[in-house]
C-alpha cells in the first residue's frame, strides 16, 4: 500500500480526541511510508493530519477545488496541492491517487465522501478497502444506521462488509493490508464495471 486517501473534518471537533487520533494516524503513515492523500486544507483535523505526516517525513498530496482554495485555506507546506476546478474533480482526483479511503471524524462533507467510495465500490467502480475510523464512538451511530439497512432489505450483507471499523489508526491500516481485492460480489460485473470507472 503506497497512499492512502483521509477523509475528515476542516473543523477540529469538540473533543481533543479528534485531534489526537489524526496526529496518531499521520505519524503511523509516515513510519510506514504511506502517503497521505487529502482535501488539501490547512485547517481543523485536515490541518492536523497533514501536518503530522510532513513533520515525520511523510509524503502528502492535497486536492482542493478553487473555490475551497480561500475558504479552507489550501495548505501551502505539502509534497504537491494539485488545485481542481471543482468538488467532482477533487473527489476523482483524490480516488485516482488512492490505494485506500479512511474517513475520521468530520461534517457533511466527510459523510457524502465516504458513501460515495463506498457506492463505487459496491457497484465494482474500484476494489480498495475503506474503514472508518471511530475516535470516542464518533461513527456509533453511523454504524448502527448502516447495519439496520441490511436487516430492512437495502444493502446487501456482503457490501456491508465493504466498510471496516475501528478505534484504532494503527489496526486500521494492517487490516487494509490484509484486504483481498474481488473477494465480494459486486453489483457489476468486472467488465462492465472497467468501462465505467469515474
Amino acid at each position: 500500500m503506497q497512499s492512502v486517501c483521509v477523509y475528515c473534518g476542516a473543523s477540529a471537533g469538540n473533543l481533543p480526541a479528534y485531534a489526537e487520533a489524526a496526529r496518531a494516524l499521520g505519524r503511523n503513515l509516515a513510519e510506514q511510508h504511506i502517503a497521505l492523500v487529502y482535501g488539501g486544507g490547512n485547517v481543523g483535523l485536515m490541518g492536523t493530519i497533514a501536518d503530522e505526516v510532513m513533520q515525520h517525513g511523510g509524503e502528502v498530496t492535497g486536492v482542493i477545488p478553487t473555490a475551497l482554495l480561500n475558504k479552507e485555506i489550501g495548505h501551502a507546506g505539502l509534497t504537491r496541492l494539485h488545485i481542481v476546478k471543482d468538488m467532482h474533480e477533487r473527489k476523482a482526483l483524490m480516488a485516482e491517487l488512492s490505494d485506500g479511503f479512511i474517513a475520521m471524524p468530520g461534517g457533511m462533507g466527510t459523510m457524502e465522501e465516504l458513501f460515495e467510495v463506498m457506492t463505487w465500490s459496491q457497484l465494482g467502480f474500484h476494489d480498495k478497502p475503506i474503514g472508518l475510523l471511530n475516535v470516542e464512538g464518533f461513527y456509533d451511530g453511523l454504524i448502527s444506521f448502516v447495519d439496520h439497512t441490511v436487516r430492512q432489505g437495502f444493502l446487501r450483507a456482503n457490501h456491508r462488509e465493504l466498510m471496516m471499523d475501528d478505534t484504532d489508526g494503527a489496526r486500521l491500516i494492517a487490516r487494509f493490508k490484509e484486504w483481498v481485492p474481488g473477494r465480494i460480489e459486486k453489483l457489476l460485473p468486472a467488465r462492465a464495471a472497467s468501462t465505467l470507472l469515474p
